[in-house]
C-alpha cells in the first residue's frame, strides 16, 4: 500500500480496484461478460433483479473505467453489444481467486446473499 512517488501514485492500488468494481452490480457484469459479448436484454435476463436504469448505469461506469467496450453496429434496428476491454479481462483473471474463495467457503459464511450471477 505504498503512496510514496507522484501524486498520480498516492493511492492504493487497492481503492483503484475498488473504485472501479464497488457496487453491487459492477463484479456481476464482470462474470456475465466473461463468456461473451452480450447484448442489453441478455445481461438484464442473466441478471436477476437488475433495472435497467441500474445496469445502464453500470455499463457506462465500466467504459468509462476502459473496463467495458460498447460496440455499435450499423444495422437496422441498431444493434450494441458489450465485452470486456483487454483491461477488463486483466481484472477479471484477478478476481477468480475471490470467485474460488466463494465457492470454497459459500456455506461458512453467515447472512449470505442468495443472488446469482451466473
Amino acid at each position: 500500500m505504498s503512496t510514496e512517488g507522484d501524486a498520480s501514485n498516492t493511492v492504493c492500488g487497492m481503492s483503484v480496484a475498488i473504485d472501479v468494481v464497488g457496487g453491487k452490480w459492477k463484479l456481476h457484469l464482470m462474470w456475465v461478460l466473461a463468456e461473451g459479448p452480450q447484448r442489453f436484454g441478455q445481461i438484464r435476463r442473466l441478471l436477476t433483479g437488475v433495472s435497467e436504469k441500474v445496469l445502464a448505469e453500470n455499463l457506462r461506469q465500466l467504459e468509462a473505467s476502459g473496463i467495458v467496450h460498447r460496440e455499435i453496429y450499423a444495422e437496422i434496428p441498431p444493434r450494441v453489444e458489450y465485452s470486456l476491454t483487454e483491461l477488463g479481462w486483466e481484472l477479471s483473471a484477478a478476481l477468480r481467486p475471490l470467485e474460488e474463495w466463494g465457492d470454497r467457503n459459500r456455506d461458512r459464511v453467515p447472512g449470505r446473499p442468495l443472488t446469482a450471477a451466473r
